[in-house]
């Protein structure tokens, strides 16, 4: 039936050029079955709708209703329609002006404090954010809940990490993880939806929030002239007298004027558009998180259907097999463990290094396969009657015990490796790769004995709690204390390695003799000399140590003897 027989069938609807518009879409909003079928799980506002005319499908017609209303909203958002409705936050306030304020002051810290690198000006930066973001929650009456502040302190402390250490990679890794704490703080999310989708749901929010923020803006500047005015004038004159008199004390005395430029951003350096993209950065973060923490994005009402159960001998057969392969692998590795090296090697013919390096990649990915094949069995598991029950626990968790004891083996292999080769970064962060997956192993055996609500919270925590664990302990410090430990043991080193590494090194570097010191050292020496002084706020504190070293004890080896040690070889690691 045609949406003008149905206006005429109702002659007071007075949405019948809508309904009209809609009739005319109809093929291609039935079309969208994949909508249709999620938009019928979204139950929040489902009993808000008007019912569907007469030829229309009622799914097709609660996506239509559902479109008009983000249309009429001004909502956004990157996820599906049925996520996005079911996962919409609520509507909020005007912006306050102190939110409005922080905002601000976290453009201007970040154009500031970030473009010469990464060190302590980041938590500055980033604590007008944390402002906004609370005098956002405040101001929409949320509460300051344990979980929200334990996320929000592990965000903090992630955060810390580019200021401790000089290395880029656990600065990065932590940059991540603090991404997903803030998400996990903002969000409240305890479901594996709204972990997986809190990061991303930041981007709404940051849509969501420039919209707020402009809104605010233009209401408070209508018919408000005489109240902003008189505060821009004085910031201006303030900014102006400081900047003047601050010049004519800098020119009058060397000791101040070496004091204000060590407090005080060099901004002469760097090129305009990159201070500006840096401030609209800052101002786009503080808004996203402001938003977020006035009205937050549910992401764990979205519903993830069970999977079809399957029946027992259809689930459980492939699983017992697999259950089997592993108990043999691990039987002949217990074998080998306990003193049958030689005789695998000889029946191999590998040598001691490369049986214990080629094992580990497999080991490895072995974990992570067994990760997703767990996650499939549970979704497929039967699932009628406590039989059903117990026949899951027994066989996964065999599953889960025998690879516990994969990860062991294949720690173990890495451990022989580094033996013989000396710790590099590749092989210290997949060992503690394989050490997180053995933990979230325990998790979800634990998970089957005492419920799994718990289980998507824990398995986040675990991952920031072990990026965080890698960023505090140094990476490269713990490379460089290795090999250094390996030369004095046996007298095996690898200069043309430490020439990649960062200023976190230099401690333990430091401890080897002349000139295998000077040599080690050099490209570190070299870096740091061509990076030059950096204000404080732009370096690590295992960049102060390393220059501090350096100062007191320089690098004194020549080229020639460098080049005789090897310290200019070329390497490839694995």
């Amino acid at each position: 039936m045609s949406a003008e027989n149905a206006g005429a069938d109702k002659a007071g609807a007075e949405n019948a050029g809508a309904d009209k518009a809609g009739a005319e879409n109809a093929g291609a909003e039935k079309a969208g079955t994949a909508d249709a079928a999620g938009a019928a799980g979204v139950e929040a506002g489902a009993g808000s709708a008007p019912p569907a005319p007469p030829g229309w499908d009622p799914k097709v017609w609660r996506i239509h209703q559902l479109r008009k209303e983000r249309a009429a909203s001004g909502a956004w958002s990157i996820a599906p329609l049925a996520w996005a409705e079911a996962a919409r936050p609520a509507a909020v306030g005007p912006v306050p002006a102190v939110v409005l304020g922080a905002v601000l002051a976290s453009g201007i810290a970040a154009s500031l404090l970030l473009g010469e690198g990464l060190g302590p000006g980041l938590l500055l930066a980033v604590v007008p954010a944390l402002l906004a973001a609370y005098a956002a929650a405040r101001a929409a009456g949320r509460r300051l809940r344990p979980w929200t502040a334990l996320w929000a302190l592990g965000c903090l402390v992630l955060l810390a990490v580019p200021a401790l250490r000089a290395s880029a990679w656990p600065a990065v890794t932590a940059l991540f993880a603090a991404l997903l704490t803030g998400a996990l703080a903002l969000h409240g999310s305890r479901s594996w939806p709204g972990i997986l989708l809190g990061p991303v749901g930041l981007l709404d929010s940051a849509v969501l929030g420039v919209r707020w923020v402009w809104s605010g803006l233009r209401s408070r500047g209508e018919g408000r002239r005489e109240r902003w005015l008189p505060v821009a004038k004085s910031v201006v004159v303030a900014v102006v007298l400081l900047a003047l008199f601050g010049t004519l004390f800098a020119s009058a005395d060397a000791a101040f004027a070496d004091l204000l430029s060590g407090l005080t951003p060099d901004i002469s350096g760097m090129g305009g558009p990159v201070r500006f993209l840096l401030f609209a950065l800052g101002l786009l973060v503080a808004i996203a998180v402001a938003r977020a923490a006035a009205a937050p994005s549910r992401w764990d009402r979205i519903a993830v259907r069970p999977g079809k159960a399957r029946s027992r001998v259809e689930w459980a057969l492939p699983l017992i097999v697999l259950n089997l392969l592993f108990a043999a692998f691990n039987a002949v590795q217990l074998a080998v463990l306990f003193g049958g090296y030689r005789k695998v090697l000889e029946a191999t013919g590998l040598t001691y290094a490369e049986y214990a390096r080629q094992g580990f990649w497999q080991l490895l990915w072995a974990t992570l396969l067994t990760l997703a094949v767990i996650a499939l069995a549970l979704r497929w598991a039967p699932r009628d009657g406590a039989g059903d029950r117990r026949l899951v626990r027994v066989v996964l968790g065999t599953l889960c015990v025998l690879t516990l004891v994969v990860v062991a083996s294949a720690l173990r292999r890495m451990d022989l490796y580094v033996d013989a080769y000396g710790l590099t970064r590749l092989r210290l962060s997949v060992a503690g790769v394989e050490l997180w997956l053995g933990l979230v192993i325990v998790l979800i055996m634990a998970g089957g004995l005492f419920g799994a609500r718990w289980l998507p919270r824990a398995v986040a925590g675990s991952a920031v709690a072990a990026v965080l664990a890698f960023g505090l302990m140094s990476p490269d410090g713990m490379i460089a204390e290795g090999n250094v430990t390996r030369y004095e043991r046996d007298g095996k080193i690898d200069l043309a390695y430490f020439q990649s590494l960062s200023a976190d090194a230099v401690p333990a570097l430091d401890r080897l003799p002349e000139p295998r010191r000077s040599c080690a050292l050099r490209g570190i020496a070299g870096d740091l000399a061509e990076a030059g002084r950096r204000p404080w706020y732009a370096t690590s504190l295992g960049e102060r140590r390393a220059r501090q070293i350096l100062s007191e004890r320089g690098v004194s080896a020549s080229y020639e003897q460098c080049k005789s040690l090897g310290t200019f070889g070329s390497r490839v690691e694995y």
